[in-house]
């Protein structure tokens, strides 16, 4: 199992929008890299769902990868914000992942919170300047997070992750 960073804005689609949904595609990512882990993950693979440009931003809960990447149907889509008119079907630009909700962390760990932890001192998300909507995290670092948000990795397969 791998373990990600994914970035949302929580006024556009939040934690709690997952949990309402059940499901939800991870549409509308447009930078190579953050695409290129996309192509990465596996089903199963935990994902931090972090809130961003929020006030404050931080890590709100737990995700799981529940398929792998797939062309993602924006970016054929003529009306949508993330078209891209020089992807083709033949050869997608662009690739999605589809997560489901594990678990709203028992307290919300801000981006104050996440520069404080040791084991994060090289985590790209607590540089300053990064843009990036998909990071990969490290098993210390997810543990980190997930020890600031009050629950563990043993906590979350417990409720059968």
């Amino acid at each position: 199992m791998r373990y990600w960073l994914l970035k949302s804005e929580p006024d556009v689609f939040g934690y709690p929008d997952l949990e309402r949904v059940g499901r939800e595609e991870w549409n509308g990512v447009r930078n190579y890299q953050a695409r290129n882990f996309l192509r990465e993950m596996n089903v199963g693979d935990l994902a931090l769902f972090y809130h961003s440009n929020a006030s404050p931003p931080g890590v709100a809960g737990v995700a799981r990868v529940v398929r792998t990447a797939v062309p993602d149907d924006l970016q054929f889509d003529e009306t949508s914000p993330y078209f891209d008119p020089r992807s083709s079907r033949h050869d997608p630009r662009w690739s999605m992942v589809q997560v489901a909700p594990v678990a709203a962390l028992p307290t919300f760990v801000t981006l104050d919170a996440l520069r404080s932890l040791p084991e994060l001192s090289d985590f790209a998300l607590v540089r300053r300047g990064n843009r990036l909507s998909v990071l990969p995290v490290t098993p210390t670092q997810m543990q980190a997070v997930l020890r600031a948000g009050g629950t563990s990795i043993d906590e979350l397969t417990a409720v059968g992750v």
